[in-house]
C-alpha cells in the first residue's frame, strides 16, 4: 500500500489580541515530535527538499508566507499549496517532497518523528523510484 499524505487543518482562535494556531499529540500531529527544524531565507527561484525519508514522519506548516509541495508516491504526484499557519502537510515515509515556488519572507516549519540520521534519507530519485516500485 502506497503512503498517502493528507492536509490537516489545525484548530485558529482569533479575538481582539490576535490569532492563535495549535496542535498537539494524537490529535492534529499524528506522530511523537522528536525534532523540528525551520526552512527559511530561502532565495527567489530556489527549491528545498528534494528527497524521501525511509521511516521518518513530518508535519510541514507555514507559519508565514507560502510554499508549493510536490508529493510524490512513486507512481502519483500532487502538487498542494500551503499559504496559512492553520493549514498543515502530514507525510509519512516514502513520499518524495520538493518545495518550490516559495515566496519572499516565508517560513516552514517542519516537525519530525525522529532526530536527524543520514541513513534514513533517499536523495537519489532513480533508488527512490526503484525502492517504490517494487510495491
Amino acid at each position: 500500500m502506497r503512503p498517502k499524505f493528507r492536509l490537516i487543518d489545525l484548530p485558529r482562535r482569533a479575538d481582539a489580541r490576535g490569532s492563535l494556531t495549535f496542535g498537539q499529540d494524537g490529535d492534529h500531529v499524528p506522530f511523537a515530535v522528536k525534532r523540528f527544524f525551520l526552512i527559511r531565507d530561502v532565495p527567489p527561484g530556489a527549491s528545498r527538499g528534494g528527497h524521501a525519508h525511509r521511516a521518518q514522519h513530518q508535519l510541514l506548516m507555514m507559519p508565514a508566507g507560502a510554499v508549493t509541495i510536490t508529493v510524490h508516491d512513486g507512481r502519483d504526484q500532487t502538487m498542494v499549496r500551503i499559504d496559512r499557519p492553520d493549514l498543515a502537510l502530514y507525510a509519512p515515509p516514502m513520499l518524495w517532497l520538493d518545495l518550490t515556488n516559495v515566496t519572499a519572507g516565508a517560513v516552514c516549519l517542519v516537525l519530525a518523528s525522529d532526530v536527524y540520521e543520514e541513513m534514513d534519507y533517499i536523495r537519489d530519485r532513480d533508488e527512490f523510484f526503484a525502492l517504490t516500485k517494487e510495491e
